[in-house]
């Protein structure tokens, strides 16, 4: 399996390995992030909030080992606490004419731990709860909810390093 680092800020477009029920098989596929946006012209949808939603069909999840926010100028890296790694519940829709075959993130209210940095966050299922979530064996408000507290380990990520500006 491939846990990598989840960056927020990285473009629409961007392939990562995804997990999805294809069948009764469980298959591994790299999609782009970014679902086709409603309108003509808009911006692509890359995270959808989860709350008061039911997803019965296209589920899927998005391996990572940390995810990162940039809060207040400053970047952040979160990580479970415990040292796993863990999935994104998302979702994926097939191709159409305008737009490749996709997937998006869903969102949920944060945990104390992200609270301080962002009042939102991407939807984590622990691996133990990874068949719940591409079976429908439980009801989306009961998997899609915040970790408890101290779930997260929180660093703060440095800044890139910056080319030596020459002054005259």
């Amino acid at each position: 399996m491939i846990a990598s680092v989840f960056d927020s800020v990285v473009s629409i477009g961007q392939r990562r390995v995804v997990v999805r029920r294809n069948g009764s098989d469980v298959e591994m596929v790299e999609l782009p992030w970014g679902l086709q946006p409603r309108e003509p012209g808009g911006r692509a949808l890359t995270v959808i909030r989860a709350e008061g939603r039911t997803f019965p069909d296209h589920r899927c999840l998005v391996p990572a080992s940390e995810f990162r926010h940039r809060s207040r100028g400053k970047r952040y890296g979160f990580s479970l606490a415990d040292g796993d790694w863990f999935y994104f519940a998302g979702i994926w829709r097939p191709a159409t004419r305008e737009w490749p075959e996709a997937y998006v993130i869903l969102t949920i209210e944060a945990n104390e731990d992200v609270a301080p940095f962002h009042d939102r966050q991407m939807a984590v299922v622990r691996r133990k709860q990874r068949m719940a979530w591409l079976d429908r064996t439980c009801r989306e408000d009961q998997l899609l909810r915040p970790l408890p507290a101290g779930s997260f380990k929180v660093s703060r990520l440095r800044d890139e390093p910056r080319q030596a500006e020459l002054t005259f």
